[in-house]
């Protein structure tokens, strides 16, 4: 789980600040990545003590806000966390990515991440399927 989230991470961060239209990012910009990327951080650490089991119910949420809508990925999880917790972590990231990317001028490609229709439990992770 531990290089699914760092991949996680280095990949939202990468789409980030690649969406920025110049080279040089406005130092209230660069602030406001250095918040999401903490916030990000902070969301994976509590995905990450989640398990699952026949007394878990796995989930997914939407994470990030594209600039054109929508999230930029569903991650999994289990009912075996503070599920509210991890729903006001996540509102509050989509919510200060939206801002950056209408401060900021971000931009990114209008596909749409696919939901999985079910999941599957290996080695106490939620395993999507599609």
């Amino acid at each position: 789980m531990k290089t699914f989230k760092i991949f996680v991470f280095a990949f939202s961060v990468f789409l980030t600040v690649s969406s920025c239209l110049s080279d040089d990012i406005p130092s209230e910009c660069q602030n406001r990545l250095n918040h999401l990327s903490d916030l990000k951080i902070e969301i994976l650490d509590l995905m990450d003590t989640s398990v699952c089991g026949e007394e878990y119910e796995c989930r997914y949420i939407g994470v990030g806000s594209k600039p054109c809508g929508g999230p930029w990925e569903f991650l999994f999880y289990t009912t075996s966390i503070d599920t509210l917790e991890l729903q006001s972590l996540v509102a509050a990231y989509n919510a200060l990515e939206a801002d950056y990317n209408e401060n900021c001028d971000a931009v990114s490609n209008c596909s749409t991440p696919v939901p999985p229709v079910d999941f599957t439990c290996e080695n106490n992770q939620c395993i999507p399927i599609y």
